[in-house]
């Protein structure tokens, strides 16, 4: 059978193995969203704690993937939880750093009106300056998730599951087939990911 049949082949485990790799993704990146936008929004209220976060979230960007599975593994043993918390990590640069760009690139003239009509700054951050900041942040959560998708295939190196299994279980028997099989469908759920939530940002674009 030909290289070109194989999602017929294995395409019942092609749907399993998509389905924990959305999970770990989509698990991972909720985390993220929850933790580095409120980070990345501290660090616009508070400039002594910028460079610091920031440094932080640049060295964890740094760690070899395989490397932070390994360190994990102690703490937390082998499977979805440390491939988890090694892909929420990951997620931290991008998202924190564009929460941050995007607010402090709002027009100061519109916070000045904000504040001169008597808002507070909690009002001014959420009806004026997130709003206004959302299609920057959006994109930072759109690396995020690209950048999630390539590294959840490793994770199988450490019984997390998804797309991978076929990917090391392809080099293990050297057969294309296999290697296909996996990534065919991680580059597919990433190309469809970066284009959804690259229209959203457009969108969110145009109407500022």
């Amino acid at each position: 059978m030909g290289n070109r049949f194989f999602l017929i082949r294995y395409g019942s485990e092609i749907l399993q193995r998509t389905g924990e790799h959305l999970l770990l993704v989509g698990i991972a990146i909720a985390v993220a969203v929850l933790i580095c936008i409120p980070l990345g929004i501290l660090i616009t209220r508070n400039g002594r704690l910028r460079q610091p976060i920031l440094a932080i979230a640049n060295l964890l960007q740094t760690i070899p993937s395989l490397a932070l599975f390994g360190l994990l593994i102690p703490i937390v043993g082998i499977g979805a939880v440390p491939a988890i918390i090694a892909l929420t990590l990951y997620s931290f640069l991008p998202i924190i750093r564009n929460t941050y760009t995007g607010i402090m690139s709002v027009d100061p003239a519109i916070r000045e009106v904000g504040r001169g009509m008597g808002m507070t700054d909690w009002q001014l951050l959420s009806r004026v300056e997130l709003p206004l900041a959302m299609s920057v942040i959006l994109a930072g959560i759109r690396v995020a998730v690209v950048i999630a998708v390539g590294i959840a295939t490793i994770a199988a190196a450490i019984g997390a599951g998804g797309l991978g299994v076929f990917i090391f279980r392809g080099i293990a028997v050297v057969n294309n087939q296999l290697i296909l099989a996996g990534a065919v469908p991680a580059a597919a759920i990433a190309l469809i990911a970066d284009y959804s939530i690259g229209w959203l940002e457009r969108r969110l674009a145009i109407k500022r």
